[in-house]
């Protein structure tokens, strides 16, 4: 490989668009990531440092390290082939590249748990450390009661400019143990109200004596071709309930809040992600009619 072939901190403009464009043709293959013909990449490649693979002018590949790495200190790398380009030996040019640049103990995706990343896995000597779960469920047909609050306990709607600090008190507490979530800061949260999914309608908060105790932050994918039959699709995006206040059914509430607005909305279908190991959640969601529909794995040494 030629081309850019060095690390960056920042990609010009140039750089960027034709990051853009191989995002866009690899979502249009596989379905994520949830790049946009325009505006800023997602979320997941802000900062940390970006490969720019060429070949003959083509750009053929792209990695982005994560180089703060996550709340347990491991660096966290995504790499993409152009759909064009693969079979080629280009995607373990790249893991070697992370392979020589990222700490000792770094992780990389595999979206989809696809073949082919197992095989070059498992060449490379890399183990899964991690399995996220993809559940999914039909809204027609769906029983989602009204959520019911135990005494004193009242919901509203997320307030941009005044909320972000109360959330991230109660995200912190809660996600202690999760390898991203625990990581949110305010200015995350904050960077996100300005992308084109956010939506306050569907950010549900729990409060008590006027304090913030749990959240349910839902999202709306846009329709992907070639996945979840080209529709667009809700999520239970996050759903955080204050230790303190765990207990009494207070995340089951609040799940069932954003389920109903999501259905609201005339959405189909909803989704999300759960830890593979986390059993008591997949019972929660299990009987709110959810099933598993993909899995998205970490490997690291």
């Amino acid at each position: 490989m030629s081309g850019d072939g060095e690390w960056r901190q920042e990609l010009d403009e140039q750089q960027l668009e034709d990051v853009r464009g191989l995002l866009l043709a690899v979502r249009e293959a596989d379905g994520r990531p949830e790049a946009e013909p325009e505006g800023p990449l997602p979320g997941e490649f802000d900062g940390g440092e970006h490969l720019v693979a060429c070949v003959e002018g083509d750009v053929v590949g792209y990695v982005h390290l994560d180089t703060t790495g996550d709340s347990f200190g491991h660096q966290v790398a995504e790499l993409f082939v152009h759909p064009a380009h693969r079979n080629r030996g280009y995607g373990a040019k790249l893991l070697q590249a992370v392979d020589e640049r990222a700490a000792i103990g770094f992780r990389i995706w595999a979206h989809g748990d696809h073949p082919a990343a197992r095989q070059l896995a498992v060449r490379t000597g890399l183990e899964r450390k991690r399995e996220l779960l993809i559940l999914h469920a039909d809204v027609e047909g769906a029983d989602w009661p009204e959520p019911r609050l135990r005494d004193g306990v009242s919901l509203r709607t997320f307030v941009p400019g005044q909320d972000e600090d109360a959330v991230i008190g109660v995200n912190a507490l809660a996600f202690d143990w999760h390898p991203e979530q625990g990581a949110l800061t305010a200015d995350d949260l904050r960077a996100d109200e300005g992308r084109s999914w956010f939506d306050a309608d569907g950010f549900f908060l729990a409060e008590q004596d006027g304090e913030v105790i749990g959240f349910h932050w839902t999202k709306v994918h846009e329709a992907t071709p070639g996945r979840f039959d080209g529709e667009r699709v809700g999520e239970v995006y996050v759903v955080g309930v204050a230790p303190a206040a765990q207990g009494g059914g207070l995340g089951r509430a609040l799940t069932l809040a954003g389920l109903r607005y999501l259905a609201s909305r005339g959405l189909r279908q909803i989704i999300l992600y759960v830890e593979g190991d986390n059993a008591p959640a997949l019972a929660v969601y299990t009987k709110l009619g959810f099933a598993r529909h993909e899995t998205d794995v970490q490997y690291g040494r």
